[in-house]
């Protein structure tokens, strides 16, 4: 596509157009001049086409979501609230500049939806299309991942699967369910689930096993996750519904599922799905009835070429 860097820079700056207060310089100078806090929350995502999205499945307006979404997740789960985002991308040359409008549209959306505005960023050329986004966010009380003490319960802001299961559709090419595959391509963050009183959280990128033995593993406990407690979640029923059409093991997807970004939480009382509870020991077991399930080890990493 022939485009010049001069009108990508100007069709964003008219997506990202913003008065909010808190900004007193934002895209069109060398960089951003906002207004801080005490205590600020950074964290940086990266995406890259054919490993993260993938054009052929996603539109752009949802790309811009899933980004967005990884990122403001992440300030969440740290009991904060998101203020800014930056997002640098590399470009292959190939998208058209309403495709480029419509990622930043979709960016946009989870902006606004969490408080949040797009302040700057950076372009370039590359053979690989990939969208980085770091997300700034300030909080009172911040909730670290080793806070969790023996007698919490372990509660998840929404049910974790969906995306899994959206995923399996879209690589199996089925369609059985087209809410799966929308949370597969942009991810629902709960916003009305008050965390605040949590005493240990987060974000469920990878999957809810490998979230909650970090947690477990940062605060010298052990997460017993309840297979029972789970079977109660509202969604429950129609996500095992669409597992069994599949032939999947439901747990398969809740359990060793990642990106579906809900915020996974210890305390007492919280709101949110009940999952399991907080003991004394070490790891994370799953347990049915009161007797542990063995599951397949589950691990996530970026190097691993099985992932």
């Amino acid at each position: 596509m022939e485009y010049s860097e001069e009108q990508v820079i100007a069709l964003l700056a008219e997506v990202f157009s913003s008065t909010d207060p808190r900004v007193f310089v934002g895209i069109g100078d060398d960089a951003a001049l906002v207004r801080g806090a005490s205590q600020q929350i950074l964290t940086t995502d990266v995406a890259v086409e054919g490993i993260h999205f993938k054009t052929a499945w996603s539109s752009p307006f949802e790309i811009g979501q899933r980004i967005a979404v990884a990122n403001i997740a992440d300030v969440l789960s740290m009991n904060g609230k998101c203020d800014y985002l930056l997002v640098a991308a590399t470009l292959t040359g190939e998208e058209s500049l309403d495709w480029i409008g419509d990622l930043a549209r979709g960016i946009r959306h989870e902006a606004d939806k969490a408080g949040a505005v797009v302040v700057g960023g950076d372009l370039a050329r590359s053979t690989v299309l990939s969208i980085a986004i770091t997300a700034i966010g300030h909080t009172d009380k911040p909730i670290l991942r080793s806070g969790a003490k023996v007698g919490d319960s372990i509660y998840l802001s929404s049910l974790t699967g969906w995306s899994a299961a959206g995923l399996e559709i879209l690589a199996k090419g089925l369609a059985p369910s087209e809410k799966a595959v929308t949370r597969y391509k942009a991810p629902i963050l709960d916003l009305s689930k008050d965390f605040s009183a949590a005493t240990s959280m987060s974000d469920v990128s990878d999957a809810l096993l490998v979230q909650g033995s970090q947690m477990a593993k940062a605060s010298g406990v052990r997460f017993e996750i309840d297979l029972n407690e789970i079977k109660a979640a509202s969604e429950f029923e129609e996500l095992s519904a669409l597992a069994n059409q599949l032939g999947v093991d439901v747990f398969t997807w809740i359990l060793q599922g990642g990106e579906d970004h809900a915020l996974l939480a210890t305390g007492i009382g919280l709101p949110g799905i009940l999952v399991g509870q907080v003991v004394q020991g070490s790891g994370i077991a799953v347990m049915e009835n009161g007797i542990e399930i063995e599951m397949a080890p589950v691990s996530w990493s970026h190097f691993n070429k099985s992932n």
